[in-house]
């Protein structure tokens, strides 16, 4: 089975690209089946278009390049896009290539629309029955150590772009955004979700918050009245210390839960025992697996059998240096009854300073969360939701991205070369992220902790700031021993001396 992520192209001919964006949407094909491919694809560009991932109007990519990206022959896109242009999904325009028929706008709402329409203020009797850490840094500091886990590049966002929607937060700087946000930035989150990870929702879903961490306090502030008892909540192990540790900090009982070479591992989920569960299913951290497609279904009739709150944190998975970012497990689920609550964050994208992200959750959720956020109030400024709403309004974000994404991969193969060589070292392959892991491989485990922690010592008093792999694993000594290492936070220059200093370190110790 092959499971790619197709990046419209443009229209050609100088037609109007909405928002001047490409668009993303899943395309799932397995040569195993009996359905011929230029079925499979027809049926995933048809779901697309159903969902509202791709809208009326919007083009599709030239044959030649969506073959090229899903691996199949080019006639394989010619006879699916000839099919649904029969159909009327697609049309055809000599000089203008392919496009979402323009008139499917009138024939039924996109998903996005319907999910607006029942949402708790619409009032609807559904709704009203379902009535600085590792994860998330803190602000940068000046000379942060310079190998340090969970820093973007800090002089990446200076732009001209970013400067002007600064200028025009000030001029609103006198106006305060609802409690539940901005209603522009909600909106525009909503679209760069669809956009940048083929999740078509409206912007009624989305609740600004000033970070994964704070997003996720309110979420279990917010089921923690309805349960009577303290919440037990289940992470995956290894996993983020700091998403851990809020929950602790809330009362929760925490669970650990296994994961191998493609994430969590669902086979493995206990019955009856959690209340929430914490998952990074397109980018596990820190060993950076992505969880297939079976395993995402698996996990969303687990959690709809037992009651449980998936959170998805998806801290930095934009940044995949191979292919398009993966769809979220939100977009599989349902966005009035589901069970997963999607919280980002701008911190890796744009800049920790900012404490802003978002929680995006289906309407049976919401309705626990926003009189809760109403309540306490909001915690983003709105100087700085207007700036972000306008930056993302501009599309700089994802052009921002795409040049981040250049540059962290750079520093991902300087890391291999720099560290190759070492005794008993082997860099972990990982296609995206802002960190990289160096395994410490061998025969005697109690020998490896040992040199994982005189390593550890040693880069700390070299100001390098490096983080012992071990220490991501719930229980001591229970998994792998190395180091996790930032490609962020600081120039070209001192990253490059850091990594030095560490291959010398590792040679020596």
């Amino acid at each position: 089975m092959t499971e790619e992520y197709a990046r419209p192209g443009r229209v050609a001919g100088g037609a109007r690209q909405p928002r001047g964006a490409a668009r993303e949407f899943p395309v799932e094909l397995d040569r195993e089946l009996e359905t011929p491919l230029p079925v499979q694809l027809a049926a995933a560009l048809r779901e697309a278009i159903d969902a509202g991932t791709l809208r009326p109007a919007e083009p599709v990519p030239a044959t030649r390049e969506l073959a090229r990206r899903i691996g199949v022959a080019r006639g394989v896109v010619v006879a699916s896009y000839e099919q649904l242009i029969a159909e009327g999904y697609l049309v055809a325009t000599h000089g203008r290539g392919t496009a979402v028929n323009p008139q499917l706008e009138r024939m039924s709402a996109p998903a996005a629309a319907r999910a607006e329409a029942a949402s708790p203020r619409s009032g609807s009797a559904r709704d009203a029955r379902s009535a600085a850490g590792a994860g998330e840094p803190a602000s940068a500091v000046p000379g942060r150590a310079p190998l340090a886990p969970g820093e973007p590049i800090p002089s990446a966002i200076n732009s001209p772009a970013w400067r002007a929607a600064w200028r025009e937060a000030a001029v609103r700087a006198h106006v305060v955004a609802p409690a539940l946000g901005d209603g522009r930035l909600r909106a525009e989150i909503a679209d760069h979700l669809r956009r940048m990870r083929a999740t078509a929702r409206s912007a009624g879903d989305v609740i600004v918050t000033a970070g994964t961490r704070e997003g996720l306090g309110l979420l279990l502030t917010a089921l923690g009245t309805t349960r009577g008892r303290g919440l037990v909540v289940g992470v995956e192990d290894p996993g983020l210390p700091s998403l851990r540790g809020v929950a602790a900090r809330h009362g929760a009982s925490i669970v650990a839960l296994p994961t191998d070479s493609e994430g969590l591992d669902t086979a493995r989920l206990p019955e009856g025992v959690l209340d929430l569960v914490i998952v990074t299913p397109s980018h596990q951290y820190p060993l950076g697996g992505s969880l297939p497609l079976v395993r995402r279904r698996e996990l969303l009739d687990w959690a709809q059998r037992g009651g449980v709150v998936i959170v998805e944190d998806d801290f930095d998975s934009e940044l995949r240096f191979t292919g398009s970012p993966l769809p979220t497990l939100a977009a599989l689920d349902d966005d009035v009854t589901g069970s997963v609550v999607l919280l980002g964050t701008f911190s890796r994208t744009v800049a920790p300073s900012l404490s802003a992200g978002y929680m995006l959750a289906p309407a049976g959720i919401r309705a626990l969360v926003e009189p809760v956020r109403r309540e306490l109030g909001g915690p983003v400024s709105s100087v700085v939701q207007v700036a972000l709403a306008h930056y993302l309004a501009t599309g700089e974000l994802r052009r921002h991205t795409a040049r981040l994404l250049r540059r962290y991969a750079e520093r991902r193969d300087l890391v291999s070369e720099r560290l190759a060589g070492a005794h008993g070292v082997r860099v972990r392959p990982m296609d995206g992220g802002l960190h990289a892991v160096v395994e410490f491989v061998g025969p005697d485990p109690a020998a490896l902790r040992g040199r994982e922690d005189a390593v550890v010592r040693r880069t700390r008093d070299a100001g390098l700031g490096a983080e012992p792999l071990g220490g991501y694993w719930q229980r001591n000594g229970a998994g792998m021993s190395g180091l996790v290492i930032g490609l962020g936070g600081s120039d070209d220059s001192e990253f490059d001396d850091a990594l030095r200093s560490l291959a010398r370190v590792l040679r020596e110790t």
